[in-house]
């Protein structure tokens, strides 16, 4: 089953005896609104260039392309480096979850304290083959990871080696 990416989890994070087991990032799906928000930009900015009098240029040129820029970063730029550094990893001992661009958050869940793994799909979610895991544990609030690639794969897997740890 080809459901993790390439271990990602620095070894120095794991404790003694901890081996990852699946490594799990969001679907490429929460980048779709980003990409299509900076294609209208550079649209809205090739637009602009085009209307602007020759006789403003390079200067104008170059204030267009600044400004579609400075749109760019937070529309598309900013969601991208969020999904590429929010990960979520499965050891033997614990659930792993690490987001954060300059500001790293992150939250571990002992596997022991896993009582239930289940999965929600909408129909967006179906169309795209991905969907969020809930895990239910004994002493906090459900962990819930969003927008997983073959979610129910992942919950199988998940519940499969949840099993084998406490057995």
């Amino acid at each position: 089953m080809d459901i993790m990416e390439p271990m990602g989890l620095p070894a120095k994070l794991l404790g003694t005896g901890e081996q990852e087991l699946l490594h799990l990032r969001s679907h490429g799906k929460t980048m779709i609104g980003p990409t299509l928000w900076l294609l209208v930009v550079s649209a809205l900015a090739g637009a602009v260039f085009a209307m602007l009098p020759t006789s403003w240029r390079p200067g104008s040129g170059w204030a267009a392309t600044l400004l579609a820029v400075a749109v760019a970063i937070p529309v598309y730029l900013v969601p991208l480096l969020r999904w590429r550094t929010t990960t979520y990893t499965l050891t033997n001992h614990r659930l792993i979850t690490r987001s954060g661009i300059i500001h790293k958050v992150g939250h571990d869940v002992p596997v022991a304290r896993i009582t239930n793994v289940a999965y929600e799909r909408s129909l967006t979610d179906r169309m795209f083959g991905c969907g969020s895991l809930v895990f239910t544990t004994s002493a906090e609030a459900p962990v819930v990871l969003h927008d997983i690639p073959k979610v129910e794969e992942v919950g199988v897997a998940i519940s499969n080696l949840l099993f084998g740890v406490r057995a």
